[in-house]
């Protein structure tokens, strides 16, 4: 028997069935985007959940969260000193508010990394003038000048004036803290 060529009609039925039957993706595309720097990305959001004195999640307008490692700055690890209380810090300036995100880039992790903008106020940088967060320096090269100057500045301050972790005679960065903690597992390379 002579198999018949399908036809351009049962052809196109055949994909919209197909294409039909996908389960819908996840929208991930930021919604209500707001005026960013070139190169950078916005949307408007109300924060759902805070990991800890840097990471938390927000949930745009189309209901896809987000979670996002904050720009610029490095917090206490949650089982580190001063790790709850730099989480708890975040969580009282943000939990549950309309905020605004800024990003130009994702992690190793799937998370945006970006500034966290309410009424106006740099709350990355409020982490740091608490003393309950580093300024990041291995990223600094990724914020603007001005960012890196205010960062740097605040980190300055706190430790001079002992807020949060510089109370503590030989603060660990989280980076060196998580190093250590590898290495003790026996994962370090």
């Amino acid at each position: 028997m002579m198999k018949r060529p399908i036809s351009a009609i049962a052809a196109f039925a055949l994909l919209f069935a197909v294409s039909c039957s996908r389960q819908p993706e996840r929208k991930t595309t930021p919604a209500q985007p707001v005026t960013a720097p070139v190169g950078r990305q916005s949307f408007v959001g109300r924060v759902v959940s805070i990991a800890d004195g840097d990471t938390v999640t927000v949930l745009d307008a189309n209901d896809a969260q987000h979670r996002i490692r904050l720009e610029g700055i490095d917090a206490p690890e949650s089982h580190q000193a001063f790790g709850e209380q730099s989480r708890q810090r975040l969580a009282e300036m943000i939990s549950g508010r309309e905020v605004t995100v800024s990003y130009q880039k994702t992690d190793q992790y799937g998370r945006l990394v970006g500034k966290i903008v309410l009424d106006g106020k740099d709350i990355n940088l409020e982490q740091v003038k608490a003393g309950m967060a580093w300024h990041y320096k291995f990223y600094e090269n990724e914020q603007t000048p001005e960012d890196r100057e205010l960062y740097a500045k605040a980190e300055e301050v706190a430790r001079s004036s002992r807020r949060g972790l510089w109370q503590d005679p030989n603060p660990v960065e989280p980076y060196q803290f998580r190093k250590e903690e590898k290495r003790e597992r026996g994962d370090a390379r």
